[in-house]
């Protein structure tokens, strides 16, 4: 899997790794696994926060298209019969409208060479080989250090003799192997369900939806291939997801689905208000609002009462 034109990106990847390591290691056992998991955590966000301009296009062109899907439905049921014409039409409109279908791919372009070097690095780490710049102190950290029993550098087909000579337990070994493959499995479904979900909503009637959700249920079945990847390697792909998770939602949470009226037309949506912001509203519409007069106490009007000869209408003696 190592790519030659990619050595300049691994000793890149290596340099990172030996800064963060080190550290930590000012407070950390440099052979502990929390030192390494730590390392890889970290890496991954910085990876990710590097990247994160390609995910607000991303995310950026998307809302474009969904703005612009009323307008493609229509081209689309009036030249049915050409797709030519069709297309050439779509292409205008998406490009007028400042929107690139490409778009959603950017950020897996960036990370495909990441997640290799990644690959790479901790494979050689993995090996004993102090490569791309490492040295040998370093790789033997990485192979001494255990995250909840498992050998960093272990995969699920490392054999119980070889993860007995990194001083773990072939059987707790290969079982957090397991819990990480599958966690690794659960974020893969969650990230593509979180976004296929949104995409279906907008786009009820989008020719693409059974593919979509294929996608989605397929997806948790390429984790599986992450068996033959190294404890390290998965904890970056586990690390990675979640950022996803909360990425999308953050953006999404942000950016609401638009409405359309019976025209097409987008219904400016209604900006989020933070709880704070309805604090002080509130609170400045009690100040405003005038105290309520008190209600006028009811007096009773009792009859005087009158002598017996004034209600008899006899004199008095």
């Amino acid at each position: 899997m190592e790519l030659s034109w990619l050595n300049w990106l691994y000793t890149a990847i290596a340099q990172v790794i030996t800064w963060i390591h080190t550290g930590y290691s000012t407070v950390i056992n440099p052979a502990s696994g929390l030192n390494w998991a730590l390392t890889i955590i970290t890496l991954t966000v910085a990876m990710r926060i590097l990247i994160f301009p390609l995910f607000l296009k991303q995310m950026r062109s998307s809302k474009k298209m969904q703005e612009l899907a009323p307008k493609i439905q229509e081209l689309r049921k009036r030249h049915k019969n050409d797709k030519q014409r069709m297309n050439q039409e779509v292409m205008r409109v998406y490009q007028e409208g400042g929107a690139n279908p490409l778009g959603g791919c950017l950020p897996i372009l960036a990370q495909f060479p990441i997640f290799i070097s990644m690959f790479t690095v901790l494979n050689a780490m993995a090996h004993g080989q102090p490569r791309f710049g490492m040295t040998q102190e370093l790789v033997n950290s990485a192979r001494a250090a255990h995250i909840f029993g498992a050998p960093l550098p272990a995969t699920f087909f490392t054999s119980a003799a070889d993860i007995e000579k990194y001083g773990a337990d072939p059987v707790i070994a290969k079982i957090v192997l397991v819990v990480f493959v599958a966690i690794s499995s659960l974020t893969t479904f969650l990230t593509v369900r979180q976004s296929v979900t949104r995409s279906m909503a907008q786009m009820p009637d989008n020719p693409m939806a059974q593919q979509q959700k294929i996608l989605m249920y397929i997806s948790p079945l390429f984790a599986v291939f992450s068996l033959n990847f190294p404890l390290g390697l998965i904890l970056y792909w586990v690390t990675t997801n979640v950022w996803t998770l909360g990425q999308q939602h953050w953006f999404y949470s942000r950016n609401p689905m638009p409405q359309f009226d019976a025209k097409g037309n987008i219904i400016p949506p209604t900006p989020p208000t933070s709880l704070l912001s309805r604090f002080r509203k509130t609170k400045e519409t009690a100040e405003e609002e005038p105290a309520a007069p008190p209600e006028p106490k009811i007096v009773r009007q009792q009859p005087t009462r009158q002598s017996r000869s004034k209600r008899t209408g006899t004199k008095k003696s």
